[in-house]
């Protein structure tokens, strides 16, 4: 198993979930880079063991931080808890990230039972792709 570069991102009335998820998935995300938007980042570092890399908090430019790396092939998978109930003012940002991730082949999870398959996969080296791939077009 590769590390990869994983982003987690959380919307105000999902970072509860995002801890709690962290927490459960604490063995495997640890052996990986993690980024995070500001104030996720922050929770999760007080609800768990686990470091990671903030960047801005989501409305103030983290996002489009987040895009930025997936354009230069530093970000291997995004965990992305959406609050699919509240309208949010950055959505633009939003449905940039989530194109980002789409036009560079970036898995994303935007809920809870999506986000388990994925740290399951990475668990099982089934991600390992992405850095095998950046290699070969090096």
């Amino acid at each position: 198993m590769l590390k990869l570069n994983v982003a987690l991102i959380a919307h105000d009335r999902m970072k509860d979930q995002m801890v709690n998820f962290c927490y459960a998935y604490e063995r495997i995300l640890k052996k990986h880079e993690l980024y995070t938007t500001g104030t996720t980042g922050s929770r999760i570092e007080a609800g768990t063991k686990l470091k990671v890399s903030k960047l801005a908090s989501g409305p103030l430019g983290g996002d489009q931080q987040i895009g930025a790396m997936i354009v230069t092939e530093d970000i291997d998978l995004v965990i992305f808890l959406r609050d699919p109930l509240t309208p949010q003012p950055h959505e633009t940002d939003i449905q940039a990230l989530i194109r980002l991730c789409d036009v560079h082949y970036v898995p994303i999870a935007t809920n809870l039972a999506s986000a388990e398959i994925f740290v399951n996969a990475l668990d099982k080296g089934e991600l390992d792709w992405r850095i095998l791939r950046r290699r070969h077009q090096s």
